[in-house]
Order: C-alpha cells, then sequence, then structure tokens
C-alpha cells in the first residue's frame, strides 16, 4: 500500500464570519505548494465555535459545501472540517469529507459539548464514519469526542484475504479546544495513538474566539507508537507531511497488542 500525504491547516477564525473566513482558508490552501492529498482544517471552520445555528447554519445546498466541492475539485484533493448544518429543524456539527471529484461522506459529532451548552442547539450523531483514501482506512472525529474511547477504540476486522487486522489506519480529530485544557488534548492524543496503534492527527484552531477563549492550536501528528511526529502551537501553520505504511506495518506486526484487545458493541445511541 503507497504511502499518504496529509496538510494540516492550524488557523484563525474570523468569528461568525463565513465570507471572511472562506477567503482566509482558500488563501491558505491556495499557498500549498507541494504535492499533498489530503487538507484538513479545523471544527466550524467557517465560522468559529459558535452556539448560533439558528442564524449560522447552512443546508448541504450552501455556501461552505459549495466552496468545499469546488475547492476539492480544483485541488484535486480531500478537504475536510466541520461546519453547521440544517437539516429540517435539527442542526449538527457535520465533519464533511469532500472527495476530489465532488461527493462527499458526513460524520455528525457525537459527543455534545455540553459545557458550552453544543447538547442545547445541536443535535448528536450516532454513527462513526471510516473512510478510504488509496487503501488507508481512516476514522474522523471531532473535538469532544476525544475524551471517550470506546467511540474511537479500534475493532478487529478481516480484510480481503480474510485476515484479521484492526478496523482503521488513521484517527483524525478536528477541533476548537481551548488552551486552558490543553494538557488533556495533547495527552489524550498521545493515548488514542498507543492503545488504538494508529496514525492520530489532531487539528485544532488558535486564537481567541468571539467569547474572548483561547486557542494554542497545539495541533499534533502521533505515529502508532506514540512519536510525536509534529507540534504546533500558539501559530498559524501550513504543515504538509507523509505518512508512511511501513511504520504502521512495522508497529503492528512487531508488537501486536491489537490482537489481544477486548470485544465490545457500541449500543444503540441514546441520545435518539
Amino acid at each position: 500500500m503507497p504511502s499518504l500525504t496529509i496538510t494540516t491547516i492550524q488557523t484563525g477564525l474570523h468569528w461568525e464570519n463565513k465570507a471572511a473566513n472562506l477567503q482566509m482558508l482558500t488563501q491558505k490552501i491556495n499557498s500549498i505548494t507541494n504535492y499533498t492529498e489530503v487538507v484538513i482544517l479545523p471544527e466550524m471552520f467557517n465560522t468559529g465555535f459558535s452556539m448560533q445555528p439558528e442564524l449560522l447554519a447552512e443546508t448541504m445546498d450552501g455556501e461552505t459545501v459549495q466552496w468545499m466541492k469546488e475547492t476539492a475539485i480544483a485541488k484535486k484533493v480531500v478537504l475536510t472540517g466541520s461546519v453547521m448544518i440544517q437539516e429540517g429543524e435539527e442542526y449538527y456539527n457535520r465533519l464533511i469529507w469532500m472527495l476530489p471529484n465532488g461527493q462527499y461522506g458526513y460524520y455528525n459529532k457525537r459527543h455534545l459539548f455540553a459545557f458550552a451548552q453544543e447538547d442545547r442547539h445541536f443535535n448528536a450523531g450516532s454513527k462513526r464514519l471510516i473512510t478510504s483514501v488509496k487503501g488507508w482506512r481512516i476514522n474522523v472525529q471531532v473535538c469532544y469526542d476525544l475524551r471517550f474511547p470506546v467511540w474511537a477504540r479500534q475493532h478487529v476486522a478481516t480484510n480481503d484475504n480474510n485476515e484479521l487486522q484492526p478496523e482503521y489506519d488513521v484517527l483524525l480529530y478536528v477541533a476548537n479546544w481551548p488552551e486552558r485544557r490543553n494538557h488533556a488534548w495533547k495527552t489524550l492524543l498521545l493515548a488514542r495513538a498507543i492503545e488504538n496503534q494508529s496514525f492520530v492527527v489532531g487539528v485544532n484552531r488558535v486564537g481567541n474566539d468571539g467569547n474572548n477563549v483561547y486557542h494554542s492550536g497545539d495541533s499534533m501528528i502521533i505515529d502508532p507508537m506514540g512519536g510525536i511526529l509534529y507540534h504546533k502551537e500558539h501559530n498559524e501553520d501550513v504543515f504538509t507531511i507523509t505518512l508512511k505504511r511501513d511504520t504502521l506495518t512495522e508497529a503492528r506486526t512487531k508488537f501486536p497488542f491489537w490482537k489481544d484487545a477486548d470485544e465490545f458493541m457500541l449500543l444503540k445511541d441514546h441520545h435518539q
């Protein structure tokens, strides 16, 4: 299986200003001159972590999803990040996985951050999304989901050759995670990589939001043994890295801890 090249965009965000954010992100994406296959934006990249979906949410036919589609097609990349989406009378903090052909998958944030009253404004998702790029299986999640290890836990699956293998290869979190709790962010990203023997990518924003909450970024890329491949704090940064399949295979072959994992089942979502 070939390697996978990804680009993380750690950036400040214009509070509740979609036009300014999309213009800014267009410039940052256009600044990527080296080859990449997946471009990752933070949580609620077009608004910041606002609790006003009634004013700011769009449908899947709205301008932000259309911008993602046009950008992914033009740049020939997968483009991902989360936005507020309205469906009927319901609102979701939805990660969109936009493919270079304009098709997409999506994941609705499962764990809503009651501390900021996210649960009062949004509906919780109930299904995980494990997507695929060039044979790499990627489990996509959003911010507060990081605190709940069962939701991210590897299942042991059977591949096309009827061989057992871990369910996914990369665990991805997009976030607006405040600096005041960045120790938890960094520690849990490391833990998820080690316990699931996968690459972990965490992409966070920087700067103050409209509630004067400061974000230090601390975006990280971690290998399956817990080695830190990338860590950036406080400053905006556009970073491209190639994840090597050999790194994953070696870790899982030399230390096949995943084979000894406990079996478990995720029960039906109690939010429904």
